[in-house]
């Protein structure tokens, strides 16, 4: 299946790509948990990631080697472009063990076998899904090794984008846009929450009259009345009500990459202060995009959107984007480049980005987001959406 997304070529010049940053770093090896990260390394893809799983990289091994649960060593079978000697799997009784395993103990046999249990081997330390009994238990197995935080070695890998990765980023905005026009369609008074959710849904799994959709990395976001101060909540039973603002934040999924897309639109007639509102979060958004080229950096991006909105009385604390692409929950973020004061990452062609310039307030909050890749002339857009206020 993993052939049938990227040609094995790419993974392999992945594969390269991180050896050379594994010289560079006098590491021996780099044991891979971010389930984005092992996609990206061996082309795995399953729901298996509440168990532990890795994907090690040595400078020495030809291939990357995947360890997981042994009821999913058919799924890196199938996913994956690894020879079978590659795939290595723990027993059912390390997971939940009543009998002191854990297996963190098979994946230091792992390393040991690759001859890498006296070297230097970095750990995603910081990763969603690698533990900190994980990291113990490594340390205990592997007295002699020395481990070397490398939380981002390979997000940092990953912000550049293959043009088959923009081709599949394409391909979910498409499904964006049809989800966000099913949320905007369904949203009116009297209407609960979760239908309109579920709207969103169907479309997000539907997909284009072409080709359906994966799961998202993060759920649509939908808070909506008095909670739209609150730009993480998602859906209710509560009915939607005359005089609601509700904000649409939601991303399509094509094999695994993501296309974010966020709107706002209002049950009934809006109130001047949140029309006003909308008009400068969408002035401040189009000056952020348009100071958008290569050799420009994160916070320059920033300062374009600040600068605008201050001339309003208007202030932003946070960040208003953040690199992304390839994800897995509990985000489609690459954790890397962010789009705020201090940030001095050059941009450069084919990185991607997700700006959310939004404004929240105590009694109420206008999001607008679009996915954006940089080019030679600029910033381009991978959604074909409105940009303004709507209304149910």
């Amino acid at each position: 299946m993993s052939l049938d997304v990227f040609p094995q070529s790419e993974h392999e010049r992945r594969v390269e790509r991180t050896k050379a940053r594994l010289h560079e770093r006098d590491l021996d090896a780099v044991v891979v948990s971010d389930p984005a990260n092992m996609n990206y390394l061996a082309g795995y893809d399953g729901w298996s990631f509440y168990v532990h799983q890795a994907v090690v990289v040595t400078r020495e091994h030809p291939e990357p080697v995947w360890v997981g649960r042994d009821m999913d060593a058919n799924g890196a079978r199938a996913t994956t472009w690894l020879a079978e000697p590659n795939i290595r799997a723990y027993s059912d009784d390390h997971v939940h063990s009543p009998y002191d395993l854990h297996p963190m103990d098979f994946l230091a046999e792992v390393l040991a076998d690759l001859g890498v249990d006296r070297g230097r081997i970095g750990l995603e330390m910081d990763a969603a899904y690698f533990t900190a009994k994980s990291y113990t238990r490594l340390d205990s197995e592997l007295p002699r090794a020395e481990f070397v935080d490398t939380t981002l070695l390979v997000n940092w890998l990953r912000v550049k984008k293959s043009d088959r990765e923009i081709a599949y980023m394409e391909e979910a905005a498409r499904i964006s846009e049809n989800a966000m026009l099913a949320g905007l369609d369904a949203i009116e008074a009297g209407v609960p929450e979760y239908e309109a959710a579920a709207a969103i849904y169907d479309r997000l799994i539907r997909g284009t009259d072409d080709y359906g959709g994966d799961y998202p990395a993060i759920v649509p976001l939908m808070p909506s009345g008095d909670h739209t101060g609150t730009p993480h909540l998602t859906w209710t039973d509560r009915e939607f009500e005359e005089g609601d603002p509700v904000l649409i934040e939601l991303s399509g999924c094509r094999h695994r990459y993501h296309s974010p897309l966020a709107r706002t639109t209002f049950v009934g007639d809006p109130p001047e202060a949140v029309e006003r509102t909308a008009e400068i979060v969408v002035e401040g958004m189009e000056a952020a995009l348009d100071a958008v080229e290569p050799g420009v950096t994160c916070e320059r991006v920033e300062r374009a959107w600040r600068e605008t909105i201050a001339r309003y009385g208007v202030e932003k604390e946070d960040r208003i984007g953040y690199s992304m692409g390839l994800g897995y929950p509990p985000d489609w973020g690459e954790h890397t480049a962010s789009i705020r004061p201090g940030d001095e990452t050059v941009l450069e062609e084919n990185m991607t980005f997700h700006v959310i310039p939004g404004l929240w307030e105590d009694e109420f909050g206008v999001e607008l987001s679009e996915t954006f890749r940089v080019t030679a002339t600029g910033a381009e857009t991978l959604a074909d959406f409105p940009r303004r206020l709507f209304t149910a």
